[in-house]
């Protein structure tokens, strides 16, 4: 860690602290990078710092790698401390400034990191409750999504936030762009000689970025009703992704080059279209407490984006996401175009089992595949399907990888935006969303468990859906996909 830093965590008892950002946070301290630190917690919930303490520790011992012992759990514990929102903007300031004392060093040397995990609505009365606490200065803001719901609100949202603070201190976080095979993707296509030059149209024929998630909605149903799958997905998520895989290559890796190249993208791509989306409810989401009989609420969405450039006109990238569906992934798949296969006897399967295609999975350990066409040894010329595959884990330095909300934090407290969004990133997509938000398409019963509705495979006509992959990823005990 580059200098001392106060994180002041909002929402410090709720779920995604519980669950990420407190292991988290143990996990970078025990990593080295936050040994000059102190984390002020806060939230609306009236406890003390004793409370809070043991609430961290539980949390860590659930969701955390490892045990927690005494002896491990001492020093990170001792960097801790709480203070109720309830308590108004002078408290806050108080401790924070107890937290800085503490440090044993100049108060001007010190950052502050103020993490706001809070619902939305609840994101500006942080905003005012900082600008009262006088902890504007020195300090960044992580911020969670939705940025927003549609291009008004969120530029009234960008407004009211840089009121208070500089664009340069606001860091809106994704964490999909905090995984490590977000990121390779960007190693490998610009250190690469093989693949950068065949990274446009004329070699690839279509892309998909695929999202399914098995968990349904239980508990979350007010909020979706506000949001729905692709205002909470894809705009924040999907369309981010899609940017690192369409830029064109920035004059470096510094955080504004990239930051230019993913807006040149979004600036290209054509409006969403209404008839180029298909939206989804899964049955029986209807008739719970916060849910209308008759809601609309897309709890699935699957659509086609075209971008108008050089690179990429012509070709379609095709997005979905959805709750309750079979499976759980987190997936890029490039198709490339087909060579003609006139001189393969029949027979041969030559091209009976798709094109090749270049795969990323965005898991915590990431992997990588690229299937194509070898002959299967043996009498005359009979093709079948291979692939070349690389994992994280298979690598000697696996074990240094950080979780998506740990390589977050910890480039938010450095000040690196390159995998953070931008206020003109963001009010860019809303625009290009209109047609679609003025004018939804109705949304279509699926049954919980399946791929979503029927009329995801006409979407794609007459291309075809890459999940479910007909082999497994391979591991010792697995085929090869």
């Amino acid at each position: 860690m580059e200098q001392p830093h106060v994180i002041v965590l909002f929402g410090a008892t709720g779920d995604l602290a519980r669950r990420k950002l407190l292991p988290g946070l143990l996990r970078l301290f025990e990593a080295g990078l936050l040994e000059d630190a102190r984390i002020v917690g806060t939230s609306l919930e009236d406890v003390d710092t004793e409370h809070f303490v043991a609430f961290a520790r539980e949390a860590c011992e659930e969701f955390g790698k490892g045990d927690v012992t005494d002896e491990r759990w001492a020093p990170f514990g001792s960097t801790l401390s709480y203070v109720s929102q309830s308590a108004g903007p002078s408290a806050l300031a108080a401790a924070v400034k107890e937290a800085e004392d503490s440090l044993d060093v100049d108060a001007a040397e010190i950052s502050r990191l103020h993490y706001l995990s809070v619902p939305p609505k609840a994101a500006l009365d942080v905003l005012r409750q900082l600008d009262e606490a006088g902890l504007v200065e020195r300090s960044r803001i992580i911020m969670e999504k939705p940025f927003g719901t549609d291009l008004a609100s969120a530029q009234k949202l960008n407004h009211r936030v840089h009121e208070v603070f500089d664009e340069s201190q606001v860091f809106r976080i994704d964490h999909f762009l905090g995984k490590e095979a977000a990121q390779n993707i960007l190693a490998f296509r610009f250190a690469n000689g093989l693949f950068e030059p065949i990274w446009n149209r004329n070699f690839i024929d279509h892309v998909q970025i695929d999202v399914p998630e098995t968990l349904g909605l239980e508990g979350r149903e007010k909020f979706y009703e506000s949001t729905g799958a692709y205002r909470d997905m894809v705009v924040t998520h999907l369309m981010q992704v899609l940017a690192f895989m369409a830029m064109e290559p920035p004059t470096s890796l510094a955080p504004g080059p990239i930051s230019d190249e993913k807006l040149k993208v979004f600036r290209s791509m054509r409006p969403i279209e209404p008839h180029n989306v298909v939206r989804g409810q899964y049955a029986g989401y209807r008739g719970k407490p916060d849910v209308s009989d008759e809601s609309d609420t897309d709890t699935f969405v699957a659509l086609k984006v075209e971008i108008d450039n050089w690179r990429w006109a012509g070709v379609p990238f095709f997005l979905r996401t959805g709750k309750k569906l079979a499976e759980g992934a987190r997936v890029i798949s490039i198709a490339f175009k087909e060579p003609p296969l006139a001189m393969f006897p029949a027979g041969s399967n030559a091209g009976m089992q798709g094109p090749d295609h270049l795969t990323f999975d965005l898991a915590d350990q990431s992997r990588m595949s690229l299937s194509f066409y070898g002959k299967r040894p043996g009498p005359g010329m009979k093709l079948e399907k291979l692939s070349m595959q690389f994992a994280t884990h298979d690598t000697a330095s696996s074990s240094g990888v950080l979780e998506a909300y740990e390589r977050l934090i910890h480039d938010a407290m450095r000040g690196d935006h390159t995998l953070f969004t931008t206020a003109a990133g963001i009010e860019t997509l809303w625009d290009l969303s209109r047609p679609l938000l003025a004018d939804p398409p109705p949304v279509r019963s699926y049954a919980p468990g399946s791929w979503g509705p029927n009329a995801i495979h006409q979407l794609i006509a007459p291309h075809a859906w890459r999940l479910p992959f007909e082999r497994s990823w391979r591991d010792p005990n697995a085929t090869a996909q």
